[in-house]
């Protein structure tokens, strides 16, 4: 998916900012964000603000807004989210073809998430943003789904020709098995509900502070399982992801019920994101800033290691799920 950010200067972000009414002072620091830009600017009064400018193309204006919409629900039951600013009556602006939204700046640590009873006050967190997301579905963003996060990804891989000639049967069939297993989890799980979530609720997208942790970057919201918020925060050899489990559960259940069918799908969940993810970085391949951030992408050592990785997930897939240990 390209886009050119060439012409998003420091001067047109500048502009832009005051184009809504907001003068800088002209300090600009670029954040760690590569789907969107993202920039920490210093205001001539009051604290600096964040401005995020969206990819072109990648989604439409109303599906924008509904994400803005859902963060904003969130606020409103005192949820410790970081809402986009109404300003002028809205909260997407548009300068010079970009698209761009101001938040204000929210300072934290990364969580500690091999601290016990932070992972219980992330679930509390989580099924607090979960009883909310289940109220309505979203209308304009898409479902998880093994054809959009999976199937899709992986034809476009294939279609681009991004995969070494030699590593090519290996993968494609590495890739089929994984999704005939994916598809077996799925089948398992019978059927769950979809609600909005925060869509890649890793550590780096959470914030921690004395009052606990706040929730950023709801850019990739979308409809899914509820384990899908979940299954990102464990990790290590399987006796730790089942106490860790239990632990973001002890506090998840005090505020949204969890269906247990949904640990089927963890496995399946982490295979698809991982096709998704290649295939991610492929569709943007174009952008300058992936060939500089992510330099071992489409070498022949990744295509390797992505092989290697699917066949771990393979066997993983034909584990029982966690809880039943």
């Amino acid at each position: 998916m390209q886009a050119n950010f060439s012409a998003l200067t420091p001067d047109c972000v500048l502009n832009a900012l005051e184009s809504i009414g907001l003068r800088s002072d002209g300090r600009m620091l670029a954040l760690n964000s590569y789907e969107n830009r993202v920039y920490q600017i210093g205001m001539e009064e009051g604290l600096p603000l964040v401005a995020k400018f969206y990819r072109p193309l990648r989604w439409t204006d109303d599906a924008i807004l509904e994400e803005h919409a859902f963060v904003h629900e969130l606020v409103e039951r005192e949820i410790p989210v970081v809402p986009a600013l109404v300003l002028n009556g809205k909260s997407l602006h548009d300068f010079d073809g970009f698209r761009f939204a101001v938040f204000t700046r929210q300072g934290g640590r990364a969580p500690e998430l091999e601290n016990r009873d932070t992972l219980e006050w992330m679930g509390r967190f989580l099924g607090r943003i979960h009883a909310v997301g289940a109220l309505q579905p979203y209308q304009r963003r898409p479902t998880l789904s093994i054809s959009s996060f999976g199937e899709e990804p992986y034809v476009y891989l294939l279609a681009h020709k991004f995969i070494p000639a030699d590593l090519d049967v290996a993968y494609r069939s590495v890739v089929e098995q994984a999704l005939i297993e994916v598809r077996h989890c799925f089948e398992r799980a019978g059927r769950v509900n979809a609600l909005r979530l925060h869509g890649d609720c890793h550590a780096g997208n959470v914030l921690w502070t004395d009052d606990g942790p706040h929730f950023v970057d709801f850019d990739d919201s979308r409809m899914g399982p509820a384990v899908q918020d979940l299954w990102m925060l464990l990790s290590g050899e399987r006796a730790d992801m089942v106490r860790q489990l239990g632990d973001v559960l002890a506090g998840y259940e005090d505020f949204h019920d969890f269906d247990a069918r949904e640990l089927h799908l963890i496995e399946a969940l982490r295979t698809l994101r991982l096709i998704h993810y290649s295939a991610w970085l492929a569709q943007r391949w174009d952008d300058p800033a992936f060939k500089q951030a992510f330099p071992w992408f489409n070498t022949q050592r990744y295509w390797q290691d992505r092989i290697l990785e699917l066949r771990e997930q393979i066997a993983l897939m034909q584990e029982p799920p966690l809880w039943q240990s």
